[in-house]
């Protein structure tokens, strides 16, 4: 099984330049900088590579929509979006920590690939030894000629920064990353214009997840054909897999994509700790909607995770168990997206708290029977399309699945005018 991005990470160690180099590193940029922009887009499309953010938008569709060529607005920017706040989210973390030029590389092929000449790193403000690494990690590659001036003799030039966010979930959303970057506060922007077009400072910018722009620099190497077959499924190349919860093995895997959800848990993840019983998980971070134990076997992929009613989002799962209130965890969710609002629209910023102080109620054995269609009504008041942004459609998606597949939960509290899990 290969395991391109994870293969040479060693815990608590990065890779130096030098270390890089000797796994094949910068391989592929001297490659991409044989070709034309237009050729590496071209590549990066027939790989099938996907964003690996949780929208699962195919990266080479997304860069050819920058306008190319002499005529096109100058500058232009190309962001890697290391904001990782989704709860149950850390797969960015690892790579950023154990082997930060695998994605330098992969931002100045990206960025040769839409003709940009300046990049910033967007890292969540806790995630400050990453920062560490990523500087220094920055300076050894513009010491190297990697970055700068003239790259590799190619005439290419590109400057790469860090910028360290203040910290608000939002700023996972790209146009609201775009504005905290410009030093305004994070609030998300209509669309259209889309940030391809414009974007930072009113230019052309692609924003793309630390976790694709790592994919690239191995496509680019070992070509498309190749990326594609270390699949599972029709969804190209591995993905980084995680699983928290009441596991005997919590953790992070690269698998390939299309391995089914049974293997993760039972196989890596180890299963549940004894004397509990798997209840249920979000499948790819807090914002996505509960699978249960009738969709064990499927697999993981975009396609095969949205036919059974979630979304693969970061792949990064959160297990519930049976001695675990599933009320008091979707209030739980429920309280931070309420607190990380932006206060921008109205349905999210007065119906997240709302719907958290009924749960609140529910939880504490004051809630009423109707207030579960109170909540029902919430989830189709804050679905797409309602709100400005994807921040409250996504909080609703554990409520709405919680209240669809644990529904006696609810009632059982409302009933007993208590949390039953409480001893």
């Amino acid at each position: 099984m290969e395991r391109p991005l994870t293969q040479h990470i060693r815990p608590g160690e990065y890779l130096t330049a030098a270390e890089y180099r000797k796994t094949g590193g910068y391989e592929g940029l001297k490659k991409a900088l044989k070709m034309t922009p237009k050729e590496v887009q071209e590549t990066v499309k027939r790989a099938g590579l996907r964003g690996r953010g949780g929208a699962g938008f195919p990266t080479g569709l997304k860069w050819s929509f920058v306008p190319l060529g002499p005529d096109a607005p100058r500058p232009k920017y190309l962001v890697a979006n290391g904001d990782e706040m989704e709860p149950g989210t850390f797969k960015d973390r690892l790579l950023i920590e154990g082997n930060p030029h695998q994605l330098i590389e992969g931002m100045i092929i990206s960025a040769y690939a839409i003709e940009a000449e300046i990049g910033y790193i967007f890292l969540r403000w806790a995630y400050k030894k990453g920062a560490q690494i990523i500087e220094k990690a920055l300076a050894e590659a513009y010491d190297a000629g990697l970055l700068g001036k003239n790259i590799l003799g190619s005439g290419f030039n590109f400057d790469l920064y860090l910028h360290t966010s203040a910290g608000r979930y939002i700023c996972g959303e790209e146009t609201a990353l775009l504005n905290s970057l410009e030093g305004k506060r994070a609030n998300p922007r209509p669309k259209p214009p889309f940030p391809q077009t414009s974007g930072l400072f009113g230019k052309p910018t692609i924003v793309n997840n630390i976790e694709t722009l790592s994919n690239v620099p191995h496509i680019l190497r070992n070509g498309a054909d190749w990326y594609q077959s270390i699949s599972l499924s029709e969804d190209a190349g591995t993905k980084l897999f995680g699983v928290s919860g009441k596991v005997k093995n919590p953790g992070l895997w690269e698998l390939p994509l299309g391995i089914t959800l049974r293997e993760v848990l039972e196989e890596y993840a180890g299963g549940m700790r004894d004397g509990l019983q798997f209840k249920g998980l979000l499948p790819g971070g807090a914002s996505t909607d509960f699978l249960t134990k009738d969709h064990l076997d499927i697999k993981l992929d975009y396609e095969g995770v949205a036919e059974a009613g979630s979304r693969l989002g970061t792949g990064t799962m959160i297990v519930l168990d049976d001695k675990t209130c599933v009320v008091g965890m979707v209030r739980n969710l429920e309280h931070f997206f309420a607190q990380e609002s932006c206060g921008w629209c109205t349905p999210c910023r007065e119906g997240l708290p709302w719907t958290e102080k009924i749960l609140t109620s529910i939880e504490n054995g004051t809630g009423k029977m109707e207030d579960l269609d109170i909540l029902a009504g919430m989830t189709k008041t804050l679905a797409p399309g309602n709100t400005f942004c994807p921040l409250a459609p996504g909080a609703m998606e554990p409520l709405q699945s919680a209240l669809k597949y644990f529904r006696e939960d609810f009632e059982r509290h409302i009933k007993e005018k208590r949390c039953p899990w409480r001893s």
